[in-house]
């Protein structure tokens, strides 16, 4: 199922328990997609601390804050490929907000910039059932 959903050009969420193989499916997509030649990038979306969250999947501008340099994002990084988002279901709300919105319109800006920039990223995010959660 996994190299069949790879060809359709679309978001993708993997849902299942710990230890289900849901970090491999994703590896399947990527890999049997028309972006496997292009960058793959791995984010846990849940480690990330909620004060980098915005500058650890858009980047950052020299300034943003002290002793900020230019860098970019995550999603920068992965443009043209697959952005991997793991444990997606951890993602802080505010984090959750600014993801929406590169979701749905393929736009973002860097933290500390006004300038609004694309990424042409296809999203596989990885999350594990509240249910084994508990039980993990």
């Amino acid at each position: 199922m996994a190299a069949q959903v790879a060809h359709a050009d679309v978001p993708v969420l993997i849902t299942g328990p710990n230890g289900a193989g849901k970090e491999v499916l994703a590896d399947i997509v990527h890999a049997n997609s028309a972006r496997k030649t292009q960058p793959y990038v791995k984010v846990n979306a849940g480690a990330l601390p909620d004060q980098l969250i915005e500058a650890e999947l858009f980047g950052t501008e020299a300034g943003a804050f002290t002793g900020a340099k230019a860098r970019a994002g995550r999603f920068e990084a992965a443009d043209g490929g697959t952005l991997f988002l793991d444990e997606i279901g951890n993602l802080p709300l505010a984090g959750q907000a600014k993801l929406l919105r590169v979701l749905q319109t393929g736009e973002y800006e860097r933290l500390g910039s006004n300038t609004t920039r694309r990424a042409n990223v296809r999203i596989v995010a990885r999350h594990q059932h509240a249910a084994a959660r508990r039980h993990a």
